[in-house]
């Protein structure tokens, strides 16, 4: 993501993401007061995964103290304990701006996370709440796949898949993306205490969606890979650069998410609720669209075609954004997100 506070930062353009977590908040709290333990306890261990600079983790965090507190208050005779919260993001994640998203008012102990939450993190049986938004998508790497020239998944110049679930690339995909959530799990279970809880916001793809009238994340980022094929012919952009990228995340459907945590086997599922993202309302224009897109791909684009080209990349994003009646009228947009909330099963 884009660090710092400035005009392209993802402080300054992350209310797409923002706009779940008022949705999920009556969600998760009446599964902490059904369901978590919290007996006996002197000091409660909660990690946000993938907490990137803070603004909108700050908050989440906040909504499970509270519910967590209320809930000692009302059912338990301990004293509220103390909370130590642990926030976790890739080393190279701008944890200055994470810290200072923070409040003076925050009445808990803040400790950075940095590592990847597809390995270990924390001691054994030492984590009671974990909670993710918005970061489950992302995959440890690109399938190779992808970039060979002799695989049937090759995916000679596009950056994603298309959506089809019967294509070769969105296949492997989806097998890489079952692999790595295998491993965030595997290593959360390490991590949790028995009956320990996890609450994860993970973008989703519709099972059926019809791209002449409705789009997606995944229509978005087409699109975007349309504009480096344009630069491509227009001689900006070299062809080889294209065939080799591909963004590194997979949308799963709710079903796919659903299935690959039960052949996990380490976790009852407690809730699952599909959630048309209110957050899409606040992207209203072109500009705001596309500075929510570069606030997340910057980077990412910058790093492999160099940061030469990312001015005129999101000039054309914008009109072909502006061209489209489709993208510019929120009502189609048909991006979900679900809700999952875990607790982990005894041995």
């Amino acid at each position: 993501m884009n660090a710092g506070e400035g005009q392209h930062s993802y402080v300054k353009n992350s209310s797409y993401q923002r706009g779940v977590v008022d949705v999920a908040k009556p969600i998760i709290e009446e599964e902490i007061a059904k369901k978590l333990d919290v007996e006996n306890l002197s000091s409660f261990h909660l990690a946000d995964y993938g907490c990137s600079t803070g603004h909108n983790s700050f908050p989440a965090i906040q909504i499970i103290i509270e519910a967590i507190t209320k809930k000692i208050e009302q059912t338990s005779s301990i004293k509220v304990p103390e909370f130590f919260v642990f926030f976790n993001d890739n080393i190279t994640n701008d944890f200055n701006t994470l810290f200072r998203s923070g409040s003076p008012e925050d009445h808990y102990y803040v400790i950075g996370l940095p590592g990847s939450f597809h390995n270990r993190l924390l001691p054994k049986s030492f984590l009671h709440f974990g909670y993710s938004s918005w970061s489950l998508q992302w995959l440890t790497e690109v399938p190779k796949e992808l970039s060979d020239c002799k695989s049937p998944a090759w995916n000679k110049g596009a950056i994603f898949y298309s959506g089809d679930k019967k294509d070769k690339v969105c296949e492997a995909y989806l097998n890489q993306y079952a692999k790595d959530l295998g491993s965030f799990l595997d290593a959360r279970a390490q991590e949790l205490v028995i009956g320990g809880m996890l609450a994860l916001l993970i973008p989703a793809a519709p099972t059926f969606w019809d791209p002449q009238t409705e789009y997606t994340l995944i229509s978005d980022l087409n699109l975007m890979g349309s504009c480096l094929v344009d630069m491509v012919n227009k001689g900006i952009i070299d062809e080889g650069k294209v065939d080799e990228f591909n963004l590194p995340y997979y949308f799963a459907t709710p079903e796919q998410l659903k299935g690959i945590i039960e052949n996990n086997n380490q976790y009852s599922i407690e809730r699952l609720e599909i959630i048309n993202n209110p957050g899409k309302h606040t992207l209203p224009s072109v500009t705001g669209r596309a500075a929510f897109f570069r606030a997340v791909h910057e980077k990412l684009l910058g790093d492999h075609f160099g940061s030469g080209i990312i001015e005129e990349l999101f000039d054309r994003y914008m009109k072909k954004l502006s061209a489209s009646s489709l993208f510019m009228n929120s009502a189609n947009d048909k991006s979900l997100v679900t809700l999952i909330v875990l607790k982990l099963k005894q041995d």
